[in-house]
């Protein structure tokens, strides 16, 4: 929670400076949570409406909604120090709409904050520039889940080779996203653009990329 703003953009960007020989692709897929009521912890998550998935016995696995990566934890999978878990990262496009989304299934999160040129100030960033914007809410253990509002990815992690969206909403959030863009877009060259598909295309594109976008 003390990262800077750096700090906090690095873990997303990570390192591009490996030389890349044979590229093996790595996915995560599960992060083991330590739960000292499992039926309890398994209810929890339902209600965030998290899925919960077919495993094997004495195996319980849920996945937030758009997730590639899953949770997992039960009797015999994980130690009693329940709570230990704090580094958990949720991504969102719409920090508000999250926020409220827990609420309405009776998770009162922490504040919201961002991080600007004085450091941490409350409330989201209000020009909802990705990477500055967090609120973080806790499990009945005490697992600490943080949100990030992500928009615009910083250059080397998304393939640009390849554009995806993980659900429907992230998908209409893009949408009006370039929208407002493109009415600027229009504005300033003071004509209608019939070919708005295609810039509708490369804005989004660019934006999850990281590149530079479309004027």
């Amino acid at each position: 929670m003390g990262q800077t703003s750096a700090q906090q953009q690095f873990s997303e960007s990570g390192s591009n400076d490996q030389t890349k020989t044979a590229t093996v692709d790595m996915k995560l897929e599960v992060v083991v949570i330590p739960v000292s009521d499992v039926e309890r912890a398994k209810q929890f998550y339902q209600k965030l409406g998290w899925r919960l998935d077919v495993t094997p016995p004495g195996v319980i696995q849920l996945t937030p909604p758009g997730s590639g990566c899953s949770i997992q934890f039960g009797e015999t999978l994980t130690p009693p120090a329940a709570g230990a878990a704090s580094g958990l990262w949720l991504i969102v496009s719409d920090l508000q709409a999250a926020v409220e989304k827990v609420k309405a299934a009776g998770v009162q999160p922490d504040e919201v904050f961002h991080f600007g040129a004085n450091g941490k100030l409350n409330g989201v960033d209000p020009e909802h520039n990705s990477y500055r914007s967090f609120a973080s809410f806790k499990d009945p253990d005490g697992n600490r889940w943080l949100f990030q509002e992500i928009t615009t990815r910083l250059p080397g992690r998304i393939d640009t080779g390849v554009t995806t969206y993980a659900s429907a909403t992230d998908l209409a959030s893009a949408l009006r996203r370039a929208e407002a863009a493109h009415g600027e877009h229009e504005k300033r060259t003071g004509q209608r653009d019939e070919n708005w598909p295609e810039w509708y295309s490369s804005y989004m594109v660019a934006e999850q990329a990281g590149s530079e976008l479309p004027t």
